[in-house]
């Protein structure tokens, strides 16, 4: 079984930490391994293939079989880091929370902690007829979210 840390580790040395992070890093019982990799302006093919090369001539030398996979996290894929919060500030997200209920609206802050997203709604105001468009800005634990994904939107 090839170790989880030891490829960490390479996949690490591979990385500007300033600029690029690593989003997700699996490793299945038949040593499928999946890497994916991010940065603050986005990930390039030509980074992905340089963290596969890394990590492939650093495993070939273990003479142990695996397969392996370097992307970036797709369009519609949840987050999987806090980073991905910071990197997505102004964008629209779509949050799921444990407690069942969706929210969806502008980013537009987060720390280690919590986000804020800035919420638009329709609401009946008392002795209106019709509903008004308020705004409001809901802070979140990320403890309380299920999924959070950016919504794309082709306006």
């Amino acid at each position: 079984m090839i170790d989880k840390k030891r490829v960490s580790d390479i996949v690490a040395a591979q990385l500007d930490p300033v600029r690029e992070f690593v989003v997700d890093l699996t490793i299945s019982g038949s040593n499928k391994i999946l890497i994916l990799i991010d940065g603050d302006d986005g990930i390039t093919i030509d980074r992905c293939v340089a963290v596969s090369r890394a990590v492939q001539k650093a495993l070939d030398d273990d003479g142990e079989d695996f397969e392996l996979e370097v992307s970036s996290p797709g369009l519609t894929e949840p987050f999987k880091v806090i980073r991905q919060y910071l990197k997505s500030i102004g964008r629209i997200l779509r949050v799921e929370l444990l407690a069942g209920e969706a929210v969806e609206g502008k980013l537009l802050a987060a720390d280690d902690e919590r986000f804020s997203l800035e919420v638009q709604e329709l609401v009946k105001e008392e002795g209106k007829k019709r509903k008004a468009l308020i705004t409001r800005t809901v802070d979140l634990f990320y403890t309380d979210v299920k999924t959070a994904k950016k919504v794309i939107s082709f306006r």
